[in-house]
């Protein structure tokens, strides 16, 4: 056939024989060739496996001949492309459908980025109410098992997970696509269009060649794609479960309501009373269960099954006790025959007359009542009293002459009165309770109270027990009692002046100590009694406040805010690059999914650059391969023809690995 091939080459005046054929028994003739007169001759014989005679020679007369050929030698085309043969899609039949992933489609882009601006708003919201109502209820029943951190963490990370893998996915199918689009833009050279693989990336260097090579969209999907991976610390540190004081509306049962005790006289809550001060002095006790300061509440309890860790806030019967005690305006004390007498002038012209023996004791104290000082024909038991207090205090000093000393007393007696006058008052109070103590928190006047009673009205009408002085009892057992409250309670007051950090000298030198211990004491000893005395059973319900410490579900303000941000900014941003993105696809038509070998050999298998590539070339014998060449898609068939570039000079050998090809790129 070489013989046959080159005999028609000779004969042929027209024929323009280049020194670039080769002689090799593999070379064969085309027989595509035409000769036709006004035609060219383009026999395209192959004489060597990579080089062929392209005569491209006329011989048509009205043309020009071998005499005016030019006289530069051609170089050869580098491979043979066969596009022609591909019939053109939509004549003989029909044109495939244009394949476009779902999870990149505009449309489901923009319904993400809505759920997530919404989410993020919600986030936002939830945060507000969780600040506004002290968290969010929880049921005691949910952490039976798993542990709080785990449900609290788990399920936030659960609702952001699919968002994750959501934009994890488009980003790697956008990052796919970028060679086609690149590749429908045209005049790209391989570096950028098909030796790029941007999945084949991690995504810091998918970050650093879409930067450098201006793949804005990409670079942008990318970027979502690493913020989006910060999703889910968030969410996971979002919820926090704290226990708080929660308040519920609720109602307690009122056990007490004022009424005069008929064992009032039997003087058993008095010298209970009177004990338990004495046992606060001793021990350092608080107020009693009911009992605040001058307030006793009348007795209330939570309705059953509830849980004795909070505080129970009621609107509730109070009684205001008042001792209202105050200092002696003189007091003139007088000896005779080892026996003192002092006389106490008060307000009011109010006086009172006591005496003691000073061989009873360098420490005396005792109340007695003021009869001047009460309405006339008032009981003993309701009259005012007076507590008074004696101190004889005796400083040791030696004598020293060598041999023996004696002791002598440098002060005289200090004696110091005190009047008081009890008073009580019926309320309506507000006050809370702990439920796991009984003690009684502060107390609110909301209203006097204007139900009728015995204490208020009735035989008291008003009046209130001194508890302390009591009129001569026919049982022994009662008269012993009032001994005993009546020489208790002072004995109580003069022991806790005695505590005060400077001594009891100091409490005679100061001239309010005596007042400021006496009301306290007085106050405490009344206020306790009076649970007892003033209150008779009842069963009413009443409304009440539960103030709980349960466990409340909040939302943590800084992951919050941050996960809120993040979403709507990587939402907005996702949105706008897929948008841009599919803006540039328009000119794309592909119909099967890119990225299959299948897919791959039919967009290239009829191109012919494949004849330049070997199968166990690697990247830069690849690119070295394709060096020179720009790519692009077929208008007609879609697909991929490669051109030369004809910037590039092949003569130069620095540019065969290392040149940099000039390449205009869309704005994205």
């Amino acid at each position: 056939m070489y013989p046959l091939i080159l005999c028609t080459l000779v004969m042929n005046e027209s024929v323009y024989t280049t020194e670039s054929t080769y002689t090799n028994e593999s070379a064969y003739t085309s027989e595509s060739a035409y000769t036709n007169e006004g035609a060219y001759t383009n026999e395209n014989a192959y004489t060597n496996g990579n080089a062929y005679t392209n005569e491209s020679t006329y011989t048509n007369e009205s043309t020009y001949s071998n005499k005016s050929a030019p006289t530069n030698t051609p170089q050869p085309p580098r491979f043979h492309s066969s596009l022609h043969e591909i019939p053109t899609p939509g004549t003989s039949f029909e044109r495939p459908p244009r394949y476009e992933p779902l999870l990149i489609r505009t449309w489901l882009v923009a319904l993400v980025t809505t759920c997530m601006v919404g989410l993020a708003i919600t986030i936002e919201a939830a945060l507000y109410i969780s600040g506004t109502h002290n968290g969010f209820y929880v049921a005691d029943s949910i952490f039976s098992y798993p542990s709080t951190l785990f449900l609290t963490s788990f399920f936030p990370i659960l609702l952001v997970v699919p968002l994750a893998w959501f934009w994890t996915i488009t980003d790697w199918k956008l990052r796919s696509y970028q060679p086609y689009v690149t590749l429908a833009e045209g005049n790209a050279p391989a570096s950028r269009s098909i030796l790029l693989d941007y999945n084949a990336l991690n995504q810091i260097a998918v970050l650093f060649y879409s930067f450098k090579y201006k793949h804005h969209l990409v670079c942008t999907s990318t970027l979502t794609a690493v913020i989006v991976t910060l999703l889910q610390p968030l969410a996971g540190s979002l919820l926090q479960v704290r226990q708080v004081p929660h308040a519920v509306e609720t109602t307690a049962i009122s056990t007490r309501a004022v009424a005069l005790s008929p064992n009032a006289t039997q003087l058993e809550a008095f010298l209970a009373s009177a004990g338990y001060v004495d046992a606060a002095v001793y021990s350092g006790l608080n107020d009693p269960p009911y009992v605040h300061g001058e307030w006793t509440a009348a007795r209330f309890e939570p309705e059953p099954g509830v849980s004795l860790n909070g505080e129970l806030v009621v609107n509730t019967t109070g009684l205001q006790t008042q001792v209202n005690c105050i200092d002696a305006q003189s007091l003139n004390l007088t000896s005779s025959g080892g026996r003192y007498t002092a006389q106490v002038a008060f307000p009011n012209a109010c006086f009172a007359t006591f005496t003691f023996r000073a061989a009873d004791g360098n420490q005396q104290y005792s109340v007695i009542n003021a009869s001047s000082c009460a309405p006339d024909g008032q009981e003993i038991s309701f009259q005012p009293v007076v507590f008074w207090y004696y101190l004889r205090d005796t400083i040791t000093a030696n004598r020293w002459d060598g041999i023996d000393s004696a002791d002598y007393a440098i002060n005289g007696p200090q004696v110091s009165a005190i009047l008081c006058q009890p008073s009580m008052k019926v309320f309506l109070m507000l006050t809370s309770m702990n439920l796991s103590n009984g003690t009684l928190g502060d107390c609110t006047i909301l209203q006097n109270s204007t139900e009728p009673n015995n204490v208020t009205g009735g035989a008291l009408n008003g009046q209130i027990f001194n508890g302390i002085v009591f009129a001569d009892a026919r049982n022994v057992y009662v008269g012993a009692r009032a001994i005993a409250i009546n020489t208790g309670l002072p004995g109580t007051i003069y022991r806790y002046a005695s505590q005060q950090a400077n001594g009891i000298q100091s409490v005679f030198n100061d001239p309010h100590s005596w007042l400021d211990a006496t009301s306290k004491i007085y106050t405490q000893h009344l206020a306790v009694a009076a649970q007892a005395i003033y209150f008779g059973q009842d069963n009413t319900t009443i409304p009440a406040l539960l103030i709980q410490d349960v466990p409340r579900l909040f939302v943590a303000a800084l992951p919050a805010h941050l996960l809120s941000l993040l979403m709507i900014l990587i939402g907005i941003a996702g949105l706008v690059a897929h948008a841009l993105h599919a803006m540039c696809r328009r000119k794309l038509w592909l119909t099967s999914p890119p990225g299959s070998i299948a897919s791959i050999v039919s967009l290239t298998s009829r191109s012919g650059f494949g004849e330049l590539l070997r199968p166990y070339d690697d990247e830069s014998r690849m690119r070295s391969s394709l060096s020179g060449l720009k790519f692009h898609l077929d208008q007609r068939t879609g697909a991929i023809v490669a051109e030369k570039d004809s910037s590039f000079d092949a003569s130069d050998k620095v540019s065969l690995l290392g040149h940099e090809e000039v390449y205009r790129r869309p704005v994205f």
